[in-house]
């Protein structure tokens, strides 16, 4: 579990630079980009993987960054298979699936049955032989003093019935407007957003689904050489959960962390590749997922890997 952490850079790192390949990108500086804000994403895995030794949450994130990695390569089957096996893994990645949508239509559809039909496999079998999961899908996770949802007038002593779905439906809402706005990196990040910002608990290894969306988004979804997000994120719900005594001051700086980088991925203005600014005249870079279709080179097919051309 913990090699996976390493072997995310790696993943994230080659899915940049597939993704800014023809865009006048210097690989040298994503690299650096990469490398800084992976050495705030370590530190929040090694909880994750090491302190509490979550399996089916490391095997979450990791099938995750795969598909990240399929999307990035315009592969559509793969996108699907390895977000259902992250959904399969851990419920709360379903906030994940609005990657989907950045496939162009048919791909889409294609793959989207592939996620659908192995969730399904998966999770059938138990609602189908023994009606105990029903009961067994109800949480009852105490409602910590440090929780966001205090903010919100809930001061239940356990999680509310609604608290699940809730998180769910505003992962994938945020999620598609993400995609929408041509801006898909951010999908895991608000994702994360939304479970820690609902989440009755605040235990620290949550805060490793928001470090790696701040990781996609610091090397996929912008372009600036330091990747302050995975920064300030890290500071924010580490430094806070080590240094600031008060629950309630903790629980307030998780929810204006959420939403102000949720604000911040959705609506700054971002600077366009260079390789785009040129294409405004001469179209000669290829459209990518956070353009709305496939990685797709000129006269060729869109299902065309962009690996082929190289």
């Amino acid at each position: 579990m913990s090699g996976l952490g390493l072997y995310i850079l790696v993943l994230v790192g080659r899915a940049a630079a597939d993704h800014y390949r023809g865009a006048g990108l210097n690989h040298k500086r994503l690299q650096q980009r990469v490398l800084v804000a992976g050495t705030a994403f370590i530190p929040m895995w090694v909880e994750v993987s090491v302190r509490f030794a979550h399996l089916d949450d490391v095997l979450a994130l990791f099938f995750t960054t795969l598909a990240v990695r399929a999307l990035v390569r315009s592969n559509a089957t793969w996108v699907g298979v390895l977000l259902a096996l992250a959904v399969d893994s851990k419920p709360w990645a379903v906030g994940f699936l609005p990657l989907l949508l950045a496939l162009p239509r048919p791909a889409r559809l294609r793959s989207a049955a592939w996620a659908a039909g192995l969730v399904a496999a998966a999770w059938l079998p138990f609602y189908l032989t023994h009606m105990e999961t029903l009961a067994a899908a109800r949480f009852a996770i105490p409602n910590q003093p440090a929780s966001s949802l205090r903010w919100f007038g809930v001061h239940d002593a356990a999680t509310p019935w609604w608290d699940r779905p809730a998180q769910m439906a505003l992962g994938i809402a945020l999620g598609a407007l993400a995609v929408r706005r041509h801006r898909w990196p951010a999908v895991v990040l608000l994702a994360a957003d939304a479970r820690i910002v609902l989440d009755p608990s605040v235990y620290t290894y949550y805060n490793a689904s928001v470090l790696l969306g701040t990781l996609i988004w610091d090397s996929i979804g912008q372009r600036r050489l330091v990747p302050w997000v995975s920064w300030v994120a890290l500071i924010s719900l580490y430094g806070s959960a080590l240094l600031v005594p008060s629950d309630s001051a903790q629980g307030f700086i998780r929810l204006a962390f959420a939403v102000g980088s949720a604000a911040y991925v959705l609506w700054w203005p971002q600077r366009a590749p260079r390789g785009e600014r040129r294409g405004r005249r001469s179209r000669s870079r290829p459209p990518s997922p956070s353009d709305g279709g496939a990685m797709e080179v000129p006269h060729q097919r869109a299902e065309t890997p962009l690996m082929e051309t190289t």
